[in-house]
């Protein structure tokens, strides 16, 4: 018996579509769409109108599935938008920071200290070796996509984004459901780490009168001015960027870490981060630069 990747491919699509999950074909062996751009717009078909993009043409239509598939042994692409869904992605270290925290690790911390278990979902494994927990998100409430917002190696895909769905294959592996359950509503206390904080004035920023080195404490405050003037997207990697940077201190002695952790709090919540999430962030932060800290007189 033959395997027949098209049949494999059309079948979890339409499986995914049975779930309510508006899908969307992706380049064979590929993460990105397969649908032409707005400049190759034919203008015809579904943009007789105007142009669709990926998302307008995500569906649930077995018919049109069926259609689609028909044509090639296309990957799947689950518009997270359309299909009321919030999905956790946690990914992997790269191979230059193999000793960094995973995702999955960093999310369960997350969970521990919110005082709640890690969610039962369904769940899908991802071909770098991450996974997808998939959340079904309130009515009425629009979640952003967010990269690094609850955590390193922690984003999410909601409104305008989009997760490649599970019987899809990429050189470096399949995307293959490891928990078959439905969806579960998204948890009240990740909604809430989720939701934009409303912006607030930065005041300067003070640093207490603390022992520690010179050098040290000009460092912790030019890196909170740092944090302090990142870009609205950016927050929560820069940071995880400036407090990691300041943590050869800590590791030095020079600097106490508590301050260092009370200063990089006062600042990023006054940013606009959660303290949930600024918390996470400058702990794994300073645990990685503490780890791997070179000796002083090799820096």
């Amino acid at each position: 018996m033959t395997h027949d990747p098209r049949s494999t491919l059309l079948s979890a699509a339409l499986t995914a579509a049975e779930r309510g999950w508006a899908v969307f074909p992706l380049r064979p062996g590929n993460k990105r769409p397969a649908l032409h751009g707005q400049s190759r717009c034919p203008l015809t078909g579904p943009c007789a109108a105007g142009h669709l993009k990926w998302e307008q043409r995500a569906t649930t239509s077995l018919a049109r599935i069926r259609a689609a598939w028909s044509a090639g042994p296309y990957n799947i692409g689950i518009a997270t938008g359309p299909s009321g869904l919030l999905v956790v992605d946690l990914d992997v270290p790269k191979d230059n920071k193999k000793d960094a925290p995973c995702g999955a690790t960093t999310f369960t911390a997350l969970c521990e200290r919110a005082g709640q278990p890690v969610p039962a979902t369904y769940r899908v494994r991802t071909a770098s070796g991450g996974q997808h927990l998939y959340f079904t998100a309130p009515a009425g409430v629009r979640l952003p996509n967010t990269a690094g917002t609850l955590g390193p190696l922690v984003d999410t895909r909601a409104c305008g984004g989009y997760v490649v769905a599970a019987g899809s294959t990429t050189a470096t592996g399949q995307y293959e459901a490891t928990s078959d359950v439905p969806a579960a509503s998204l948890p009240a206390w990740l909604l809430q780490l989720l939701q934009p904080a409303p912006a607030r004035p930065v005041a300067p920023l003070h640093l207490p009168a603390v022992s520690g080195s010179r050098a040290a404490l000009a460092a912790l405050d030019a890196e909170c001015a740092v944090v302090a003037a990142a870009p609205d997207k950016q927050r929560n990697n820069v940071l995880n960027r400036c407090a990691f940077k300041v943590g050869r201190f800590v590791a030095w002695g020079d600097l106490p870490r508590r301050v260092a952790e009370d200063a990089f709090q006062a600042v990023g919540e006054a940013r606009g981060l959660t303290a949930a999430e600024c918390r996470a962030t400058i702990r794994s932060a300073l645990d990685s630069s503490i780890r791997t800290a070179r000796p002083r007189d090799a820096a």
